[in-house]
C-alpha cells in the first residue's frame, strides 16, 4: 500500500515537470499530489487511530488552493483565450 502512494507521488511531480505549458495539466497534477498527501495521511492517522481534525483542515485548505488555481484559469483563458504560458507577456 505504501508503494503505491510512493509511486503516484512520484508520477504526479514527474507529471508536473513534464507538462508545465499549460496551465490547467499542473494544476491537475499538482493536484493529485494534494490528494496522494492527504490519502497517506489519512491512512497513517487511521493506523494508529488518531484523531482525523488535522486531516479535515488539510482538506478545507486544498479545497481552497484549488478553488484558487481554478479562478486564476478562468481569468486567464478570458483574458488571453488559451491556458498556455507562452502567451503570457509581461512587457505588453
Amino acid at each position: 500500500m505504501e508503494m503505491i502512494f510512493l509511486s503516484m507521488f512520484i508520477f504526479s511531480i514527474l507529471n508536473f515537470f513534464i507538462n508545465r505549458k499549460h496551465l490547467l495539466m499542473t494544476l491537475l497534477s499538482l493536484e493529485l499530489v494534494i490528494l496522494t498527501l492527504f490519502m497517506m495521511m489519512y491512512f497513517y492517522l487511521s493506523y494508529f487511530s488518531y484523531e482525523f481534525y488535522f486531516v479535515v483542515v488539510f482538506l478545507t485548505m486544498s479545497v481552497c488552493e484549488s478553488v484558487l488555481g481554478l479562478s486564476l484559469l478562468v481569468s486567464m483563458i478570458r483574458s488571453y483565450g488559451n491556458d498556455y504560458f507562452n502567451s503570457l507577456n509581461i512587457l505588453w
